[in-house]
């Protein structure tokens, strides 16, 4: 679906075809830049490993902490690549810092090569040594590169077009959320957030998140009321 088809199938389902509408383009557009941005993020849909603005990272000598591109919320293989015809590439393995600060605590000046990172929220942490010509190359899952504009309307979502559909529920939640707007209802903006995360999944919350950046075993703790 393009741009174009979403805002229409919106207007249809919102019952908003008639000019003046209760809701702008421009409002529309953004909601739907949303709905993209948490079905990527819930979903896991966009796995990313070919694109080099995004999954390569040039180290320097002397420079542990690196910049993550804008895009990658969630790193789910990393390796260190040496320069052609030097050793072969070796898997980098992501831990916390309390993982570290547990089974080395000297990692900070951890003298062997390179084996662990950490990941922040827009950072890369290298734990070890390396050599200059040395690269990073990640495999991680992203947010869409592109934003929809009013501009290309023939533009089209980065996630499957079997998902395209769904994301309407989500500009729905939030057309029908805006409070003392003339087209506020409560009931059919919890209906359309239910039928979202019915599709895509909930969406992690930031301890959540942070427990997808560490190579460790999870476990589920049941509380009980």
């Amino acid at each position: 679906m393009t741009l174009a088809d979403l805002i229409r199938r919106f207007r249809v389902l919102a019952d908003d075809k008639v000019q003046p509408y209760l809701w702008s383009d421009e409002d529309v557009i953004d909601w739907l830049n949303d709905a993209q941005a948490q079905a990527a993020v819930r979903g896991r849909l966009l796995r990313e490993d070919a694109n080099p603005a995004v999954c390569n990272i040039t180290l320097a000598p002397g420079v542990h902490t690196y910049p993550l591109h804008y895009s990658v919320f969630e790193i789910a293989i990393l390796r260190l690549i040496p320069p052609a015809g030097a050793d072969k590439p070796r898997t980098i393995f992501l831990k916390s810092r309390e993982w570290l600060d547990r089974e080395f605590s000297n990692w900070r000046d951890y003298p062997s090569p390179a084996r662990y990172a950490i990941q922040e929220d827009t950072t890369l942490r290298l734990v070890g040594g390396f050599n200059a010509g040395d690269t990073l190359a990640l495999e991680c899952y992203r947010l869409p590169l592109k934003q929809f504009t009013g501009t290309n309307l023939t533009a089209k979502p980065e996630i499957h077009t079997a998902h395209h559909a769904h994301l309407i529920q989500w500009a729905l939640h939030r057309a029908y959320g805006i409070p003392d707007g003339d087209g506020f209802d409560p009931q059919r903006s919890e209906k359309a957030e239910r039928e979202f995360t019915d599709y895509f999944g909930p969406l992690p919350d930031s301890d959540m998140r942070r427990t997808t950046r560490v190579d460790e075993v999870h476990h589920n703790v049941a509380v009980l009321p």
